[in-house]
């Protein structure tokens, strides 16, 4: 990263009001800035392995096995959890793709990608969308990771128990000891940059996975090898259909916002191919893994003592062996931090960087987004089921339609031409200008699609519907834009080479 200077003077003093960089001529300093700029081509970092890592962490987030375990407790046994979670992973590896080709060819993150639909002022919406989304779900798994470090603190130092009792704010005193730490912990890794996340998740992939398919191994020890692969209530016929058709619908429902902005990652893929042999083995092929171990975990615990689990904390908490214990909850709290990294991280920090180019570089964005996931006090909305669903669940309604509109422009509308240089200049005459930076269209289609998308979040007449909303809603912002957008145009296509950064600047 470039350093902050004055301009007025020649000394290299840092300055903390604004970011003077370097810009590009041609380029505009409101539209730009070193981490917002196009990525070169040479010296890309991302290789199918760590794209394959993003993926080994995610995947078996704690959150991921809580929605897994759930499909038993609606019904489905084991084939029918696997088949669910396959059948959303083909749909997740096509998605995935299509948005990581964007990343790949362009060398723009997210809020900068979102220029060529939008415009360059009206992308500020869906990346203050997916942004405000994600630090909420920052702090709230960030409390979440606190929770089992309450655990682990008290087993190795049974004194702090009488701080869990403290409350303070609705949090414990303990509570809010562990919620800082974590909180800390993570500043630290993302003011490090993409490539400190980039080692931190390749570090963290093999170790999730280890832990996990260790677990599934003790509970299969524990159980005698006798797995109860059916759920007491087993759906049959139409309605067992229908809820595997749901539950994968969910299953891409909850990648709603990784397959918006996953280009923020792919912009620094050495090829495509690393991104789809990384997609090959970090969807279909880890979801398998991830799909095997929640029916060895529900399965063997049902033949135990008849008690469905509700996340692999509960197993956990089971361990008879301290030590055991310990390096089970250390590896869950990695895997917490690693999935808060990717998901809820990055996002924000590109954002709030699009909005303040000449103030905020991903740094500085990053620590901004996190104090605000920290001053939300994020236990709080945790534990109110209406600020949860109406408030998330009224952001992640617009996250299918932006979707939508955003693919069926580079890819129906446009056919892959991009003018990548184009998208950093405010002149009027500029082909991402539009009416005054907004792209008038784009809104035309995301209103009437959002609004159809939040009719299935909130309408009880509408909830058999409601688990394939974000397709539908996604289908629906890319019809209603491939109908009102202009067709048979000419569009440029020029890479950002010349105004281009180094992958780990």
């Amino acid at each position: 990263m470039t350093s902050l200077r004055t301009q007025d003077t020649g000394h290299d003093h840092l300055q903390g009001v604004a970011l003077h960089e370097t810009v590009p001529p041609g380029v505009s300093p409101g539209l730009y800035n070193q981490d917002l700029a196009p990525t070169k081509k040479q010296g890309r970092t991302w290789s199918a392995y760590n794209i394959f890592a993003l993926w080994a962490n995610d995947v078996h987030s704690l959150g991921n096995y809580s929605f897994a375990i759930g499909l038993f407790a609606l019904g489905l046994g084991a084939w029918q959890i696997l088949a669910a979670l396959l059948f959303g992973a083909v749909f997740l590896f096509v998605l995935l793709n299509l948005s990581g080709f964007m990343g790949i060819k362009t060398g723009v993150p997210f809020p900068v990608m979102s220029r060529i639909s939008f415009g360059t002022r009206g992308a500020q919406i869906p990346a203050l969308i997916r942004g405000g989304v994600a630090i909420v779900w920052f702090g709230i798994q960030t409390y979440l990771a606190s929770m089992v470090l309450d655990v682990l603190l008290i087993a190795l130092m049974p004194g702090l128990a009488p701080l869990a009792q403290q409350m303070v704010l609705g949090l414990s005193v303990l509570g809010w000891i562990s919620f800082t730490l974590l909180w800390i912990v993570q500043v630290v890794i993302a003011c490090y940059g993409m490539e400190s996340i980039r080692k931190y998740e390749a570090f963290a992939g093999p170790v999730i996975l280890v832990t996990f398919v260790a677990l599934a191994g003790w509970m299969l020890y524990s159980a005698g090898g006798r797995l109860q692969w059916s759920p007491p209530n087993p759906l049959t016929g139409g309605a067992m259909w229908a809820q595997i058709l749901g539950g994968a619908s969910l299953w891409v429902a909850i990648y709603g916002t990784f397959v918006l902005n996953f280009c923020d990652f792919t912009r620094g893929a050495t090829s495509r191919q690393a991104v789809v042999s990384g997609n090959f083995w970090g969807i279909p092929i880890n979801m398998l893994i991830f799909g095997l171990i929640v029916v060895i975990l529900t399965g063997g615990q049902l033949s135990i003592d008849g008690t469905l689990i509700q996340s692999p904390t509960d197993v956990v908490q089971k361990i008879p062996n301290t030590v055991l214990l310990v390096l089970a909850s250390l590896s869950l709290l990695i895997l917490t931090i690693a999935v808060n990294l990717m998901a809820n991280f990055v996002a924000p920090a590109f954002a709030l960087a699009n909005l303040f180019p000449r103030h905020l570089d991903f740094k500085r964005a990053a620590v901004v987004s996190a104090v605000i996931g920290f001053v939300i006090l994020p236990w709080n909305l945790y534990n109110s089921p209406i600020v949860i669903v109406y408030f998330l669940g009224a952001l992640g309604a617009f996250l299918g339609p932006l979707f939508g509109i955003v693919m069926a422009d580079y890819w129906l509308i446009r056919k892959q031409q991009v003018d990548v240089p184009a998208l950093y200049s405010d002149s009027a005459a500029g082909p991402y200008h539009y009416v005054n930076g907004i792209n008038p269209k784009a809104i035309q289609a995301l209103i009437p699609s959002a609004a159809i998308s939040l009719l299935f979040a909130f309408l009880p007449a509408l909830h058999a519907l409601s688990q394939f909303s974000w397709f539908i809603a996604a289908g629906l912002g890319a019809l209603f834009y491939y109908l009102i957008a202009p067709k048979g145009l000419t569009y440029a296509d020029r890479d950002g080479e010349a105004i281009a950064v180094a992958t780990s600047h």
